[in-house]
């Protein structure tokens, strides 16, 4: 008497089994990795290497930020300045302080400093800052107050909804393009704002960009 099913078909609880484990395994993981600190909970705050503050260069001093991030105007990603950069000033100021003790042997030796990242997004998302810098958008919009910290932390979710909230009306966070980086503007009224916002629209051609190709490409 032949078989109802096929003799492969005993094994096939085994392989369901462990078909099920591996994929709840990887979600598991890759949740896991996604849901972070890093990536999704607001107040991330890692050990750098060196104490730098921003609130002593970019706050009491008024550095700009694209004194040191001087490409955010023209990339996709906002740069990490040379510890060269750093020297422009420190040679001088503070040359022998041993807080930047790594900041003059990466100058010396050209080895980066291994700066660890804060603000990031999950690498299934694009994100170009040129576009955003260039159109009206500040730092203070996703970065917060950097200006006022001593030492740098996740202030936004920086999640799907966070940026739907800006696309779906843009102009209630455009700004003029010379208070870019002047963290502490803020609009004369909710109306200037409003008034300035849909001017700037229309004028630097935004769009209030809500399709799934926008950031996933």
């Amino acid at each position: 008497m032949s078989a109802i099913f096929p003799k492969w078909t005993n094994q096939l609880p085994v392989k369901v089994i462990i078909g099920a484990v591996v994929t709840g395994s990887v979600v598991t993981v890759g949740a896991w990795y996604y849901l972070t600190p890093k990536y999704a909970r607001v107040g991330y705050q890692p050990v750098q290497p060196v104490p730098f503050s921003h609130a002593v260069h970019a706050g009491q001093l008024g550095i700009d930020c694209r004194y040191c991030h001087n490409g955010v105007e023209r990339s996709w990603y906002a740069n990490i300045p040379a510890s060269s950069k750093c020297m422009n000033c420190h040679n001088q100021v503070l040359k022998n302080d041993p807080r930047l003790e790594l900041v003059r042997e990466s100058a010396q030796s050209g080895q980066p400093i291994p700066w660890v990242q804060i603000h990031r997004v999950p690498d299934f998302v694009y994100f170009n800052h040129a576009v955003h810098v260039d159109r009206g958008i500040s730092c203070v919009e996703c970065h917060g107050r950097v200006d006022q910290m001593d030492e740098v932390y996740q202030v936004k979710p920086l999640s799907m909804t966070f940026c739907l909230n800006c696309h779906r009306h843009p102009e209630k966070h455009l700004r003029p393009l010379d208070k870019i980086t002047d963290l502490a503007w803020k609009p004369a009224s909710p109306a200037a704002q409003e008034a300035f916002g849909r001017k700037a629209m229309k004028e630097w051609k935004v769009q209030s960009l809500q399709t799934c190709s926008t950031c996933h490409r």
